[in-house]
């Protein structure tokens, strides 16, 4: 079953095309890696699904999607686009995530709360859970954002480059935690490092204003060549090596 439906999908800013006549579906068991260059429209992709930016085409919500007035689509946005200088703690922005249930202005039943500092405690950072999140590494932030993400039980979760500021031991239980979760909601993770990810996700969406779908979480540089998304592929042999090839001006790159 389809969640999201895209058919001839734009986005354009000040006379920028950032996305072109897109035709994507994300179906309720799919765990998508979203590549492409800075600039590449990947943002954009995410923007328009979550309906925060005008968009040209036709983007359909499937009515799994909703739950009452709640709209089931967990967003975990970059650490960056998340103001740290705001007084709120931990517990308070996990909880900010029942807002679409619960209202702006409701107060949160101590169920609520209790299920808040479960979650803080599963991400590993229980001791923060009453610090300001000025005041927390930028790993622990991550921590807390993925639980906001999750805390409304989505049936689609959007991450937008979730492995930034976290340490190996995290990013691990992070992917783990997300094959998890993958069982009961659609996936959709935005990133950069691809080397990781193709280990982790079904299959691999390149964007770069137009938005070609791999059916397979193994790229070649040969598939990726033909569908305008050249990328630097990382293999993993006896000795890691990166491959690198001489690239066209408007291409993906795997670290930017």
């Amino acid at each position: 079953m389809n969640l999201v439906t895209l058919r001839d999908v734009s986005v354009a800013y000040d006379g920028y095309e950032a996305l072109q006549h897109v035709d994507l579906e994300i179906a309720d068991d799919d765990f998508l890696g979203i590549i492409g260059p800075n600039g590449g429209g990947k943002t954009s992709l995410v923007r328009a699904i979550l309906g925060s930016v005008p968009y040209s085409g036709t983007i359909r919500l499937a009515p799994e999607l909703f739950r009452e007035r709640e709209r089931l689509i967990g967003y975990m946005p970059q650490i960056s686009n998340f103001d740290r200088a705001f007084p709120i703690s931990v517990a308070e922005v996990v909880l900010s995530g029942l807002q679409g249930r619960r209202g702006f202005r409701s107060r949160y039943s101590q169920k609520d709360k209790k299920q808040a500092l479960d979650l803080i405690e599963s991400m590993g950072i229980a001791e923060v859970a009453h610090h300001p999140v000025g005041e927390i590494s930028g790993g622990q932030m991550q921590r807390a954002l993925l639980a906001r993400a999750i805390i409304s039980e989505p049936r689609l979760l959007i991450l937008d480059e979730p492995a930034n500021f976290v340490d190996n031991r995290f990013e691990k239980e992070l992917y783990h935690t997300l094959r998890e979760l993958n069982e009961r909601m659609a996936i959709v993770m935005v990133s950069h490092d691809i080397g990781t990810i193709t280990s982790v996700v079904k299959e691999i969406v390149c964007v770069n204003r137009h938005v070609h779908r791999h059916r397979s979480n193994i790229l070649t540089q040969e598939q990726l060549r033909n569908y305008d998304c050249p990328i630097q592929v990382i293999s993993h042999g006896t000795i890691p090596h990166t491959v690198l090839e001489h690239h066209p001006g408007d291409c993906c790159h795997d670290h930017e």
